[in-house]
């Protein structure tokens, strides 16, 4: 049924679809709506849940380590710095197989100061050891979060699922949603039954010192899983069609790629940008073409490269930078095509941090520089006044 709602009250909804038996989040902008309609929900006895408030996001991740551990399906959501402090659990929650599901409202980094939407939050977690997936609009967020409680609570996974949206693009933004129906998603989730859980009359150890001996093993196993994912990951997206009657993409979206002989990769909502610039290049006899990423973590390297071989030149629009490095996404890719025949030229633009407008011109401009020498890492929109003041002061 269709909803004309908010993107944050229609993450609330999904994540209430699902039953999740404790929810605790410290409220942070832009993820702040997420968790007030989830606590709305709680005290007009629309769900049963505890709802914990706590006084930090650490706390937050904390009490959803400890419910997890005890077998019950739980729920989190932050943002920017919220995350950051959060990392230390969920490098935990991790490490120990607990299948949270938790939602980024991304949301730049500071200093200095900025309330607004990149990417660079959710890109410090890429190696934590969860897996993410990015959406480009509304009704993405409320279908992935359905995924990704199935997702992470498969026992062949068991990894926490980071849901990826843009920060005011997605959470403050409204849109016609379809919310599916409680007994649908009963039929796509089933309960939750952790095999190895806290128990008082079965007491296990979580989490115990592991030497030089045993650590190297742990991570093994995740990186494995991360691998055995992707199988998984396709078997739930038929799963999926099957019960909500709606095509989903899981790890990417090609858009125009058959004949394309320039493409951008992007992530999150400028995609939809990026595929409206496509479709007007196109009547004019341009091929060009665009691949929007979902499944950053796990990373379909082969998929990608099947899809992406054949194209001559391929740009990387990443809303994140790593600091004396790249877009973290173009080296990615740019170690994916390293050394192997049909590789395309790939170069780097950096854009959008801070919630700075990508627009359909930068996005023409993109194209048009892929003619050129290879760059690696060309920031898009650059305001050269106030360069001169950041060398200075930030």
């Amino acid at each position: 049924m269709k909803h004309f709602l908010e993107g944050s009250i229609a993450v609330a909804e999904a994540v209430k679809l699902c039953r999740p038996g404790v929810i605790s989040a410290y409220p942070i902008t832009p993820q702040t709506h997420i968790v007030e309609k989830l606590a709305d929900f709680v005290a007009n006895g629309e769900l049963n849940t505890e709802f914990l408030n706590v006084e930090s996001e650490h706390s937050a991740a904390s009490v959803v380590l400890g419910s997890l551990a005890a077998g019950v399906r739980s729920y989190t959501a932050s943002s920017s710095q919220g995350l950051l402090l959060m990392s230390e659990v969920l490098y935990n929650i991790a490490g120990l197989r607990l299948p949270l599901v938790i939602t980024c409202a991304n949301r730049a980094i500071s200093a200095p100061l900025s309330i607004w939407n990149d990417q660079q939050d959710s890109e410090a977690l890429r190696d934590a050891g969860l897996i993410q997936l990015y959406v480009e609009s509304i009704q993405e967020a409320v279908d992935y979060h359905l995924y990704a409680f199935r997702l992470a609570e498969d026992p062949r996974v068991l990894l926490p699922v980071m849901v990826c949206m843009d920060g005011f693009v997605l959470t403050h933004a409204y849109e016609a949603v379809d919310i599916p129906q409680q007994e649908n998603v009963d039929a796509f989730l089933p309960e939750f039954k952790l095999q190895e859980k806290l128990d008082t009359k079965e007491p296990i150890s979580m989490g115990v010192v592991a030497d030089a001996r045993f650590y190297m093993e742990t991570r093994y196993a995740i990186q494995e899983t991360m691998r055995e994912a992707q199988i998984i990951m396709k078997e739930m997206k038929h799963e999926f069609e099957k019960v909500f009657e709606r095509e989903i993409y899981v790890f990417f979206e090609p858009y125009c790629l058959e004949d394309a002989e320039k493409v951008i990769i992007s992530r999150g909502s400028v995609a939809g940008t990026v595929k409206d610039v496509v479709d007007e290049m196109r009547k004019e006899g341009k091929k060009v073409g665009a691949l929007k990423l979902i499944s950053y973590r796990p990373f379909p390297a082969e998929k990608l490269y099947e899809a992406l071989k054949g194209v001559p030149e391929v740009a990387v629009l990443d809303r994140a930078i790593s600091l004396g490095g790249f877009g973290p996404m173009y080296t990615e890719f740019k170690a994916l095509f390293q050394g192997k025949e049909k590789s395309p030229k790939v170069s780097g633009f950096i854009g959008g941090l801070g919630q700075r407008d990508i627009t359909k011109d930068n996005i023409r401009e993109i194209y048009e520089k892929l003619e050129g020498n290879e760059v690696s890492c060309h920031f898009l929109n650059l305001n050269q006044e106030y360069l001169m003041q950041a060398r200075r002061y930030t």
